[in-house]
C-alpha cells in the first residue's frame, strides 16, 4: 500500500508559511556555522509580565476551584474587567454580557471570525501587507480575498474609492489593523469615520485588530475604532494582553463591539474549545485593573521607544534611513536599492547573523521592505548596527 491516498485538504493551499519556514531553515544553517544569530524576526515579547501579574497567576493556579472547565465566552469577571478597561482607555461603553467575548489571544478570534459569516464566493477585504492570519482565516472559511493595497504614498491607509463596485457589492467583511503589523502605520479618527461611512454604504462588517494599542510613542495615543460614531453598529475590535502586558504565552485576549457580530463567533468557539484557564483570566483581570489605577505602569512603551531610537538612529548613522514609527514593536524598513525583500533578508542573515522578515511574506505590497521586530535590548541592537556596518551590505 502506498501513502498517496493520504492527502491534506485543499484549503491548506491558502495557508502560506513558506517564507517563515525558509527563514528558520537558513537561521539554523547560520547557527550551525558557529555564528551567534540575533533574531529580530518574530514579534514575541522578551520580557515577562510585571511581578504582580505573575504573583496573581501563581495564586490563582493554587486555587483548586480554577481547574474545572471554564466557559468559552470567558468569566463574567473577566468580561467586566475588559469592559471597564475599554471605558477607562477609550470611553467606549460595552455590555459585558453581550459585547465582550474572551479569546485565546486575539489570533484565536481572527482565525475563526470569518467562519461565522463567509460562504464560498463571499469576498473579504484584507489589508496588503497584512498579518498572515487575515489571509489564512478567509481561506479556511472558503471565502475570496480582495487585497486592500496599503501604499506608502497613502500613509499606508486603504483607498476605498479604488475598490470596484462589484467587489463592494459582494464583500461581507473587512479586516483592518491600526497600529499595524507589519508596517507599524497608524490611523486617526478621520480615517475611521470614512471607514464607518464606507461600511454602512456597502453593508460590510468591520473587524479591527488593535493588538498594539498600548505600544505608542512620541505622545501618540492610538484611538479605538469603536470610538467612532456608528462604529459599534457595523463592527468589532480585537485586543490582547500579549503585547501590552507581556502575556503572550498566556493566550488571553478578547473581542468587543457589535453583539450580532460577536454571537456567531461565540457559537463557533463553544463548539471547538472550553475557554481560557481561569487562573490566566484572573491574572488578566489584575493586569487590567492595575492599568486603570496606574496607567502605563508596565513601562512597555518606554522600553520599545528606547529600542526604536537605538536601532534607527544607529542605522541612520551608517546610511540606512528608516522612518520612526509612532507605535507597535516593529520597524517597516525599505530595503536598499537593487535588492528584493527576500534576497536582502537572506543576505543580511548570511553576512551578519541578523534575522528580519521579508516584507513579501505579508503580501504583494510588502515587496521592497523588511519587518524588523524590536525584541532585543539596546545593547544587542547596537551590535546589530555594528554588524550591518561591517558587512558592507548597504553599499552593495
Amino acid at each position: 500500500m502506498t501513502e498517496q491516498w493520504i492527502q491534506p485538504s485543499s484549503r491548506l493551499a491558502g495557508l502560506n508559511s513558506a517564507i517563515f519556514t525558509e527563514m528558520n531553515r537558513r537561521k539554523r544553517a547560520v547557527e550551525a556555522s558557529g555564528t551567534h544569530v540575533i533574531d529580530l524576526g518574530i514579534g514575541s515579547p522578551d520580557h515577562p509580565p510585571a511581578p504582580f501579574i505573575m504573583d496573581a497567576l501563581a495564586r490563582a493556579a493554587q486555587n483548586p476551584a480554577n481547574y474545572g472547565y471554564p466557559t468559552s465566552e470567558g468569566s463574567l469577571r473577566f468580561r467586566t474587567a475588559a469592559a471597564k478597561w475599554y471605558k477607562h482607555r477609550f470611553n467606549v461603553e460595552l455590555d459585558p454580557e453581550h459585547e465582550v467575548l474572551s479569546l485565546m489571544g486575539s489570533q484565536d478570534g481572527l482565525a475563526h471570525l470569518a467562519q461565522g459569516f463567509i460562504d464560498p464566493g463571499d469576498v473579504v477585504l484584507v489589508p496588503d501587507p497584512g498579518y498572515p492570519i487575515y489571509f489564512a482565516s478567509v481561506s479556511l472559511a472558503g471565502g475570496e480575498i480582495y487585497p486592500l493595497p496599503l501604499k506608502e504614498e497613502n500613509g499606508f491607509l486603504p483607498d476605498y474609492t479604488q475598490i470596484p463596485a462589484e467587489i463592494c457589492r459582494r464583500a461581507k467583511l473587512m479586516i483592518l489593523n491600526y497600529p499595524n503589523n507589519p508596517i507599524a502605520a497608524v490611523a486617526d479618527g478621520e480615517f475611521f469615520a470614512k471607514t464607518v461611512a464606507f461600511a454602512r454604504e456597502n453593508n460590510i462588517i468591520v473587524a479591527h485588530d488593535q493588538a498594539y494599542s498600548e505600544l505608542a510613542f512620541d505622545g501618540y495615543r492610538p484611538p479605538s475604532f469603536l470610538e467612532t460614531a456608528g462604529a459599534k453598529e457595523i463592527g468589532v475590535e480585537f485586543n490582547s494582553l500579549s503585547k501590552s502586558f507581556n502575556m503572550a504565552g498566556c493566550r488571553v485576549g478578547y473581542i468587543v463591539g457589535n453583539r450580532d457580530v460577536i454571537r456567531p463567533l461565540a457559537v463557533i468557539k463553544s463548539n471547538i474549545d472550553y475557554g481560557i484557564f481561569l487562573a490566566v483570566q484572573e491574572a488578566a483581570i489584575v493586569a487590567m485593573e492595575h492599568d486603570i489605577e496606574h496607567p502605563g505602569d508596565h513601562g512597555n512603551a518606554a522600553r520599545y521607544l528606547e529600542r526604536r531610537d537605538t536601532l534607527l538612529d544607529g542605522l541612520a548613522a551608517i546610511g540606512w534611513d528608516i522612518p520612526k514609527p509612532k507605535a507597535t514593536m516593529f520597524v517597516w524598513a525599505r530595503v536598499p536599492e537593487g535588492w528584493t525583500s527576500e534576497t536582502f533578508a537572506f543576505t543580511l542573515l548570511e553576512k551578519t547573523g541578523v534575522v528580519v522578515i521579508p516584507g513579501s511574506a505579508f503580501g504583494e505590497q510588502g515587496e521592497g521592505y523588511v519587518r524588523i521586530a524590536l525584541v532585543q535590548p539596546p545593547d544587542v541592537l547596537r551590535d546589530v548596527v555594528q554588524r550591518v556596518k561591517e558587512s558592507g551590505i548597504l553599499s552593495q
